[in-house]
């Protein structure tokens, strides 16, 4: 582990050369019954539009569409990847992978489906590639939920990715939030990612082999600490920060250390 002057002195060396990613829910959102009110702290986004010019890159890898993560965060050349890397938007350029365009049809039939049975709290449409079934607003639902995924991912052949009260259906692609990691920080001599759960897990991994691969110096593998973060979270990361407000707090140390903007 390291502490948080070692952190901002990390991040805040050759700036220009460092490329920072970041976690939506759980790290610069707190969590909320309903996956469709969650909103990042209002000081979210003040910081990333000081460490934007200032970093060599900033980006948000979450399982969030970039559609809501370019409306809830709105800062120019913020680099984004939802869905874990399915979709991106970077410099104003929005591409999908193209290995999940053959099963657009299927998700949309499991999307009408799952709209059928489930109350709209429950269902989240995800840009048409993926549709995911939270039951904690309906904790009750849970074992329902997850046995109606089941049928239905089954039936119209896509897989489930559980997250936090969560199941996602999506296309049987191996796509997680590695991807947009390695592609994020090619080129960079630090890299940084700040995540709070399992998903976020990969993200660190992709750091750790860059690292070993010689296609990063550096690693900084942040961890926000929450009362549902998983267990394994401290022994993946090499500092922890309290929730999201503590993450915003270093980040801001970060961008105060760096000062004026660096050179485009």
């Amino acid at each position: 582990m390291i502490d948080a002057d070692a952190t901002v002195a990390a991040l805040a060396e050759r700036p220009e050369r460092v490329a920072l990613l970041l976690d939506f829910d759980g790290s610069l959102a707190p969590f909320v019954e309903l996956a469709s009110d969650a909103r990042p702290l209002p000081e979210a986004v003040s910081v990333l539009a000081r460490l934007v010019p200032r970093l060599g890159r900033v980006a948000i890898v979450s399982g969030r569409p970039v559609a809501f993560l370019a409306e809830h965060l709105s800062v120019d050349g913020l680099a984004l990847a939802g869905l874990y890397g399915m979709e991106r938007s970077i410099d104003g350029r929005y591409s999908v992978d193209p290995r999940v365009r053959p099963y657009l049809v299927a998700v949309a039939a499991a999307t009408a489906e799952l709209e059928t049975y489930f109350p709209p709290e429950v269902v989240e449409p995800k840009a048409g590639l993926s549709v995911t079934l939270h039951w904690r607003p309906a904790p009750e639902l849970a074992e329902e939920i997850l046995e109606v995924a089941r049928d239905v991912a089954g039936r119209h052949g896509l897989s489930e990715l559980r997250t936090r009260m969560a199941v996602e259906l999506r296309p049987p692609v191996e796509i997680d939030k590695s991807d947009p990691t390695d592609a994020f920080v090619e080129g960079f001599d630090t890299g940084a990612f700040a995540g709070d759960d399992i998903g976020d897990f990969p993200a660190f991994a992709a750091l750790a082999s860059a690292v070993n691969a010689g296609r990063l110096r550096r690693a900084v593998r942040i961890g926000v600490r929450s009362p549902e973060a998983p267990a394994e979270l401290e022994g993946m990361v090499d500092i922890v920060v309290d929730g999201a407000a503590g993450l915003i707090a270093l980040l801001s140390r970060v961008a105060d250390e760096i000062g004026e903007p660096v050179g485009r």
